[in-house]
């Protein structure tokens, strides 16, 4: 649906809408809770969300996918001008099962295990993605536990990390004209690597605000404010992470992005699911400041990847099965003149 040049931002705006959401839920749902209309109304207010975005997308959202969409014309074709030898290409084919399953779960599995490119970036975003719903955890015992606030009041200080989110969207709008500029110069052609170094940034960001949440938010003594504002360096890390490394896919892989993007959504779920089982546990067993620690430390670890693809991408990707490789166009034409 987008090109090469207005991806970044239709990318930047949908995953400020999708990181946004499970932080803001917390506090709306705190005030509803301890309101006249109870817990119970959380759900019906979310039944009717959802019902009401199902009726607009039936009513809305129109077919993109150009083999199918060349299919209703065809069809349009034929009832107008009653020649039934009018068809798409796409008619042609037969639906074998076999290459549907290779195609949409085996194709994915094995780009998971075999792209280091893929796996990596998948890692790195799964630790993200799970840290995001694990701190639905975190903060209500740093701000409910520690600092004794409502539920309603103890979820407004994701506002910080909310903040950060939009920092970090900024800053990707910001960066199109230089990235414009540089897929301009190489005839179109998207160098994967260029969207890395904002992810760099925010992997020390992220780190940062990890260590300033732990060790701010373990005692009532230190002003609320303290913890509160970790929340701009943890969500500056965690869109500009997610949000460039998706780009990055997309780049490296181009014809088999989905597939990548199918294998990356499979780990980052297990994770996204499987983090809040174990953080309260951690949390309590911990304590606030080394979970903290912890945390960081992970994250500090995992900030050389980006830096890794960011100088050897571009030879890991001439090793891949799947990921097509294309010079800078400076590079090229050197080349070309040295073959002359």
């Amino acid at each position: 649906m987008f090109s090469n040049r207005t991806r970044g931002i239709a990318v930047a705006v949908f995953s400020v809408a999708v990181f946004s959401g499970p932080l803001l839920a917390p506090f709306i749902g705190g005030f509803i809770t301890i309101s006249y209309l109870g817990w119970r109304w959380t759900e019906y207010i979310t039944a009717f969300m959802g019902f009401l975005g199902l009726g607009l997308t039936v009513i809305f959202l129109e077919e993109t996918y150009p083999p199918v969409i060349l299919v209703q014309k065809a069809a349009e074709l034929r009832r107008r001008t009653r020649n039934w030898g009018i068809h798409a290409r796409q008619e042609e084919i037969e639906v074998d099962l076999r290459e549907l399953l290779e195609k949409n779960l085996s194709r994915p599995i094995r780009m998971l295990f075999t792209e280091s490119i893929v796996l990596a970036i998948s890692i790195y975003m799964a630790f993200i993605y799970g840290l995001l719903y694990l701190f639905l955890t975190f903060y209500p015992l740093i701000f409910q536990g520690v600092y004794h606030m409502n539920p309603g009041v103890g979820g407004l200080p994701y506002f910080g990390v909310i903040i950060g989110e939009m920092f970090a969207g900024l800053a990707i709008i910001l960066e199109q004209p230089s990235y414009q500029r540089k897929l301009a110069k190489n005839g179109g052609m998207p160098i994967p690597e260029w969207r890395l170094p904002l992810v760099i940034a925010g992997g020390v960001s992220f780190s940062a605000g990890l260590f300033w949440l732990g060790w701010g938010g373990y005692q009532s003594s230190v002003h609320w404010i303290v913890p509160t504002l970790s929340g701009l360096l943890t969500g500056f890390g965690i869109m500009s992470i997610f949000l460039q490394c998706l780009n990055y896919l997309v780049d490296a892989y181009l014809m088999f992005a989905a597939s990548a993007i199918a294998a990356n959504t499979f780990l980052r779920s297990l994770c996204g699911s499987g983090f809040p089982l174990f953080a309260q546990y951690m949390i309590n067993g911990m304590g606030i400041q080394w979970a903290g620690t912890l945390l960081g430390c992970v994250a500090a670890i995992l900030v050389p990847l980006p830096v890794w693809f960011y100088l050897r991408g571009s030879r890991i990707r001439e090793r891949s099965q799947f990921a097509p490789t294309f010079k800078p166009a400076v590079q090229a034409v050197e080349d070309k003149t040295e073959d002359v």
